[in-house]
């Protein structure tokens, strides 16, 4: 399971436990779009979903540096999301759907007959 940096409170943990955040041009400039599924193309920004981590990520303007974009960022979108209360979902176990959970398949069925 890989491990990630979460860019406001700086602890590692699982990739699972945390919200991928990628950078997408927008009419006024660049926006950080949350990403739970973990599928958007681009480069990634791993952030606890806790409000608090991202008030630490805007005021440290991580999201910037991680992403490797000029400039700021519009983070509105991230916050909508933190505070719809939408925990990250997690990607491995998700379908491209996104709503039926993958069954895990090992080599061919035999039939025991």
């Amino acid at each position: 399971m890989p491990v990630r940096t979460c860019v406001g409170c700086r602890t590692r943990t699982s990739a699972v436990e945390l919200l991928r955040v990628v950078a997408e041009v927008g009419g006024s400039g660049p926006v950080a779009v949350p990403d739970p599924r973990h599928r958007r193309p681009g480069r990634g920004a791993w952030l606890h979903p806790d409000p608090a981590c991202l008030r630490l990520a805007e005021r440290r303007r991580a999201f910037p540096r991680a992403l490797r974009v000029p400039g700021s960022l519009d983070t509105s979108a991230v916050q909508h999301h933190l505070s719809a209360g939408q925990p990250p979902a997690v990607a491995q176990d998700m379908t491209d759907a996104g709503s039926v959970p993958r069954q895990a398949t090992e080599g061919k069925q035999v039939d025991p007959s």
